[in-house]
């Protein structure tokens, strides 16, 4: 098992590694700085996206988003998560398309399973403020990717190069919302998901890891406290003292508790060292250190520095922000003008 471990370890280290420590951080003009270069070689660009598409068209777009992002989690920091949650359910339906944004009857945003989603109102508030410098030319896709980025550094989290020219697309189906991994699915059930976007196992477990922030309702995780199995008892995995802790913060659904107990508003490997501990709130994260498969991976995130998982972080975002992205190239998209709304069609 030793053996399998070091070797995982490694595994870690040649995929993180082409985002340096030198390079954790953006240039000294806001983000991006001299690190485009070096990010060239390994980004994995997709159809027509690029990394400096508003260079020219749009020079201030990343400024104001993370201008406005800042704004809005000054008065509420649980936006932050909000928005990193926001961004993988868009991506995780039919890609990064800004389809979980558009609000009719039977969209995605529609759909109970959205009805806790939240960064909807901040990603309208920079819409509207970019519109008056560059009127029709920025995405809402592009818009949601530079928001979750922002938050997420913000919060203490890692960098990473987003390349942009994404369209939006004009149509959301409620139903698709299933596609999306739920916090009580299975790890066969996950890596197949993940491998239908392009992702990987390494993958899985590092992106699981922005459990180190932000919040779950308790509705989804009182199955595991009180009829487990249809036993009537308690998941027998969770820690006993960490269980009764849950007990009581979780007797009504509409409840939140913290998914990492120990440092819930620091981007760090603490969610990592929790599963060890057998803390993980969700089924999921329980999943991912039961599993042969995932759990050598957690081992090696929990018992290495933090920022080993922050560079991991960053390069499997980088990956997840390209999924299913629609180009100018596809003729099948938009730039919408609200991001609530299609400009082509009426609901």
């Amino acid at each position: 098992m030793k053996s399998a471990v070091v070797s995982v370890f490694i595994l870690v280290i040649l995929v993180a590694w082409p985002v340096s420590a030198g390079k954790d951080l953006p240039g000294e003009g806001g983000y991006g700085g001299d690190e485009e270069e070096d990010t060239k070689s390994w980004f994995p660009l997709d159809n027509l996206l690029s990394l400096s598409y508003y260079d020219k068209i749009c020079p201030n777009f990343e400024k104001i988003v993370d201008t406005k992002v800042r704004e809005w989690t000054k008065t509420d920091p649980s936006l932050g998560p909000a928005l990193l949650r926001l961004l993988f359910h868009d991506c995780g339906v039919t890609g990064c398309d800004a389809s979980i944004l558009l609000d009719h009857k039977g969209s995605e945003r529609r759909s109970p399973a959205s009805k806790t989603l939240r960064g909807f109102e901040l990603i309208e508030d920079i819409k509207s403020e970019i519109e008056k410098s560059c009127p029709g030319l920025v995405s809402c896709a592009d818009i949601l990717t530079a928001a979750s980025r922002s938050a997420t550094y913000q919060l203490g989290g890692p960098y990473w190069p987003n390349a942009y020219g994404r369209r939006d697309s004009t149509n959301s189906y409620a139903r698709d919302v299933e596609k999306v991994p739920s916090g009580r699915r299975d790890i066969t059930g996950l890596l197949e998901t993940f491998q239908s976007y392009g992702l990987n196992i390494l993958d899985l477990v590092v992106l699981s890891g922005a459990h180190t922030i932000g919040k779950a309702y308790c509705g989804t995780i009182q199955s595991r406290l009180y009829n487990f199995n249809a036993t009537h008892g308690t998941d027998p995995s969770i820690d006993p003292k960490y269980a009764d802790f849950l007990r009581r913060k979780c007797r009504w659904a509409s409840e939140t508790v913290y998914l990492d107990a120990m440092t819930p508003v620091v981007f760090d490997n603490q969610y990592y060292i929790n599963l060890q501990k057998n803390m993980g709130v969700l089924t999921t994260d329980a999943e991912l250190v039961k599993d042969p498969r995932t759990a050598p991976l957690v081992k090696a995130f929990a018992e290495q520095p933090p920022q080993m998982f922050r560079h991991q972080f960053a390069v499997s975002m980088a990956k997840l922000v390209n999924v299913g992205v629609i180009t100018g190239e596809d003729r099948t998209g938009e730039i919408r003008r609200v991001c609530s709304k299609s400009n082509s069609k009426r609901y």
